[in-house]
């Protein structure tokens, strides 16, 4: 029987389970840039926290759908998104343009993009491996 450890890798290490996560959010975040909120949406009191906590968030399912892809060819197309919403927003009359907002999806990107302690181990790993006795 495969343990917690090695069941964990295999679900870490799962691209298509990421690649929908990335689809389902970048749908769900762009709905949420959009809507005009007329019912409560929970979030952060700041605006620019909850940029930051989607675009981190972005940032990280993008690492684990892609995890060969280096970070200079997802975070423009991440940032990319970010100036998208903002540009549809401009057009909104409940919504602005803002160039905080896009820092704060910047600073994200920035943070989800820092290197993770154990996960280099983790991957060297194969996930085949059967697990070691304890």
């Amino acid at each position: 029987m495969a343990t917690l450890k090695h069941q964990l890798l295999t679900l870490l290490h799962f691209q298509p389970l990421w690649r929908l996560a990335l689809l389902l959010s970048v749908i769900a975040i762009g709905f949420l840039a959009t809507t005009s909120s007329d019912y409560p949406i929970p979030s952060a009191p700041s605006d620019k926290v909850n940029h930051l906590i989607a675009f981190f968030e972005l940032t990280i399912v993008t690492r684990l759908a892609w995890p060969q892809l280096r970070s200079i060819w997802y975070a423009p197309a991440l940032l990319g998104f970010g100036l998208c919403i903002e540009a549809v927003q401009a057009s909104l009359p409940y919504r602005d343009f803002s160039v905080a907002d896009l820092a704060a999806d910047g600073a994200g990107i920035l943070i989800g993009a820092l290197p993770w302690p154990g996960l280099r181990k983790a991957s060297k790993g194969n996930v085949g491996d059967s697990p070691e006795p304890v």
